[in-house]
């Protein structure tokens, strides 16, 4: 899968701001096809996609879709609204915060099951791990910013999934992974 250009990552993170500024005036979600401005051929792509929210470098937000099944910028402002007002871990997000988060989005590879641990790469992948009906994913990111290792990472999902943290050695237990593009207004100077 391409790679988004700066410019295209710039285009989706405004597009999510807008999608939380509307949602706090009372508008209507942003038009996708407005203008011709996701005409790019990337656009249409069908992915996995997450849309994180930070206040002062904690996280006051965060949802998506592992496996894609809308055009990008669809995924984007669906995940955007979801993010600041239906995680159910916080409250909606107010007008005063608005201005003070900042956000990130997570642009998902497709995802492929882990036949041996050493294919793993801390930083570089997220996890899945799932046993029953019991599933938790992380995204790259979580274990860079810890600074935790390949077996930690593991087992931070198995917690996330409910599941002790050693569940991942377990024989009928399932570890999928894949990558990110991950990019937010800090970096690329948007806040």
């Amino acid at each position: 899968m391409d790679a988004l250009t700066i410019d295209q990552q710039k285009k989706l993170l405004a597009l999510a701001r807008r999608t939380i500024q509307n949602a706090l005036e009372g508008d209507g979600a942003p038009d996708p096809e407005e203008k011709g401005a996701f005409a790019d051929s990337i656009y249409a792509e069908k992915r996995g996609a997450f849309v994180t929210l930070h206040i002062q470098g904690k996280l006051r937000g965060c949802i998506g879709h592992i496996v894609g099944s809308r055009k990008l910028p669809e995924t984007i402002i669906d995940m955007a609204a979801a993010a600041a007002f239906r995680d159910p871990r916080f409250p909606s997000l107010t007008k005063g915060e608005y201005e003070k988060v900042d956000l990130e989005i997570s642009v998902l590879t497709p995802i492929e099951e882990v036949k041996d641990l050493n294919e793993i790469q801390v930083g570089r992948d997220g996890l899945i791990v799932s046993h029953g009906y019991r599933q938790g994913l992380l995204l790259p990111q979580v274990a860079a910013e810890y600074g935790w290792s390949r077996d930690q990472f593991l087992e931070h999902t198995c917690y996330k999934a409910g599941l002790p943290g050693d569940a991942w050695k377990w024989k009928d237990t399932k570890i999928e992974k894949f990558s990110a593009q991950v990019f937010g207004e800090k970096e690329l100077g948007m806040f």
